[in-house]
């Protein structure tokens, strides 16, 4: 045998091992990369629906809940409240509901929702963007005695029944924007996935 003789079989091994890190190496740097391009975790929550215990609202009572960084209002109208909504028909902008971007279909009826009983509407007046405050008390000297109970935008004089809908002459063209949602139990709601994917 003579003295240059190769060993192919280390050479074999130096080479498959060689390939192997350098594999190893190459897929190492490419997964921050690829994982740089996926959404956050605060980005994917942003967009993510969000479950209210609604077990905490009580009759009247309005609760504020957070969803794609905008507030969204859950109301537990009484029966009063809800027997109020068909005087307010004839002074409604839209009181049929017909504008098919304020709402999912589920949710074109009087009340604008899939139990009557609770109001889930996105708090953002269709303005200018302010958020109206809960005016549920019954002719208040301030919004006069045709008042039946709504929602008032201190910004620029914006007017909402208790279905969201908007008032003739309010400078918002437009009723709230009522979110996706869907029950999950009598007491458990998820807002913004739709009822009819359910």
């Amino acid at each position: 045998m003579s003295e240059m003789s190769v060993d192919n079989s280390k050479r074999r091994f130096l080479v498959t091992m060689s390939t192997a890190l350098g594999g190893v190496a190459v897929l190492g740097s490419t997964v921050p990369f690829v994982a740089s391009m996926l959404p956050s975790a605060r980005a994917k929550a942003a967009g993510a629906p969000v479950e209210v215990d609604l077990s905490k609202v009580e009759p009247g009572m309005l609760l504020t809940a957070e969803w794609r960084g905008k507030p969204v209002w859950i109301v537990n109208r009484t029966k009063e409240m809800l027997d109020q909504l068909a005087k307010n028909d004839d002074k409604l902008t839209d009181a049929a509901s017909e504008n098919a971007g304020q709402q999912p279909e589920y949710c074109k009826n009087p009340t604008r929702s899939i139990k009557p009983q609770y109001l889930i509407a996105v708090g953002i007046c269709t303005h200018l963007g302010c958020s109206p405050t809960y005016r549920k008390e019954v002719a208040p000297a301030d919004l006069g005695p045709d008042w039946n109970g709504g929602f008032y935008c201190p910004c620029h004089g914006s007017r909402f029944d208790l279905a969201a809908r908007v008032f003739n002459g309010s400078p918002a063209p437009t009723n709230l924007v009522i979110p996706p949602h869907k029950y999950l139990s009598d007491a458990r709601v998820l807002i913004g996935e739709d009822q009819a994917a359910a």
